[in-house]
């Protein structure tokens, strides 16, 4: 997928105004997972992105351990939106990145993960997760 294509798919999918806003959600929204993931498997999960975007995932100081409350709140604070839209857009930023994403990537990602930040994949499609 290319830049302007994701940027736009994410523009429509949180309904933002502008362009500009699709960038900084999807900014803060894999900046904050990128300090979460260890380095190695933030850049596996960068690597299918496109260029200007995954370099959000691994420009992070990864490998922090912080629950998913203190996730949301580093969202929302990048983006300048409340708690309740950070994890609307958590959701459908990621919901997109693992229709681009190799399914088996996800699945480590979510695997690394601990339990609290299950609700960031509600929106991804089940068979991505099946055994």
């Amino acid at each position: 997928m290319k830049y302007n294509a994701f940027v736009t798919e994410v523009q429509q999918r949180l309904e933002l105004a502008t362009q500009g806003d699709a960038v900084r959600a999807s900014r803060a929204v894999l900046t904050s997972l990128g300090e979460r993931l260890q380095a190695d498997e933030a850049t596996d999960l960068a690597s299918p992105l496109p260029m200007e975007i995954d370099c959000y995932l691994r420009a992070a100081d990864s490998g922090q351990r912080f629950s998913f409350e203190e996730y949301l709140d580093r969202v929302g604070e990048r983006e300048g939106v409340e708690t309740r839209t950070a994890l609307h857009h958590a959701q459908r930023v990621v919901e997109l990145v693992s229709e681009v994403v190799p399914s088996g990537e996800l699945k480590q990602v979510r695997a690394q993960l601990p339990a609290d930040f299950d609700e960031l994949f509600d929106r991804v499609d089940e068979a991505v997760f099946a055994d």
